[in-house]
């Protein structure tokens, strides 16, 4: 495998810009809605966003300063002026709306009627919530931090939630927010973004009531498997414990290539993989342990 080695400093800044996002990503999307001091409203999108706390609850994202003409935008403005901002979460259902609002309309130009989005009032600031956003959070802004004066420069926008709206269509049985229901869109590099549906869901146990034995503690043969990736090999090692073979808890295919002696290592271990796609770990491990 080849590499591309990059020096920051030897390309231009809208580049660099190009790489970085389309390495990074997906990037969720901060659709957020402020006001300036005469009380116009703005709505505008910036993937440069995530949660980085919960006690207290803080949001962050980053509007950029325009690299043509080395501009601040119109929410980093209100932000500062008014300290107050709320940030809307973007579903698949009004993408197509969130991008036309990202549009450089000029000051006083409100995005919610270009892009037909209705306003809810806040409870506990002034800017409106995007009514149809799954969650809403109002906030205010607690301190904003320049990472530089020159364009493209981020501006961290650090915003306390003082109150969450959830809409009950996205929360399952258990009282939790489920993915598939508030089906979000995230951006990447270019015009391209990504939709949380779908194959691109999947669940990983967290490793949490355990300690994983590790990849190294695996045996040998299984260890330098040439049909098992890294993650097969990950999703292995997280048992805490080499398991006990079960030779009476094995499927039948198990039985027919042990006794047909051909190439049993490389079926098995495709065997194997087929149950870790599945997520069946015990029953991968037994297959595997036939063959030691």
């Amino acid at each position: 495998m080849s590499t591309k080695t990059i020096d920051p400093s030897q390309i231009t800044t809208p580049e660099l810009h190009g790489w970085l996002l389309g390495a990074i990503g997906p990037r969720p999307i901060a659709f957020a809605s402020t006001m300036d001091e005469e009380g116009h409203v703005n709505l505008s999108p910036f993937s440069f966003f995530n949660v980085f706390s919960a006690n207290p609850p803080i949001l962050i994202f980053s509007p950029a300063r325009r690299v043509r003409g080395n501009t601040t935008k119109h929410t980093l403005d209100n932000a500062l002026t008014t300290g107050q901002v709320v940030i809307n979460v973007v579903s698949y259902a009004m993408v197509q709306q969130m991008s036309l609002a990202s549009c450089e309309y000029a000051q006083g130009i409100n995005e919610f009627t270009k892009a037909g989005f209705t306003e809810v009032a806040s409870e506990v600031v002034a800017p409106p919530r995007v009514k149809e956003s799954p969650v809403s959070f109002e906030c205010e802004v607690t301190d904003v931090q320049p990472l530089g004066t020159e364009g493209g420069a981020g501006n961290l926008i650090f915003c306390e939630v003082k109150r969450l709206h959830i809409d009950t269509s996205v929360i399952d049985d258990n009282g939790k927010i489920d993915p598939k229901k508030i089906d979000l869109v995230a951006r990447m590099g270019g015009n391209w973004y990504a939709r949380a549906q779908g194959e691109a869901l999947f669940e990983i146990p967290k490793p949490l009531a355990s300690l994983g034995m590790g990849i190294d503690q695996l045996p040998p043969t299984i260890k330098n498997s040439k049909v098992l990736t890294g993650n097969e090999l990950a999703q292995l090692a997280g048992v805490d414990a080499l398991p006990q073979p079960n030779p009476h808890n094995l499927p039948k295919e198990v039985k027919a290539i042990l006794a047909s002696g051909t190439q049993v290592e490389e079926r098995l271990h495709q065997l194997a993989k087929g149950y870790l796609a599945k997520n069946n770990i015990a029953q991968a491990w037994q297959i595997l342990l036939a063959c030691n």
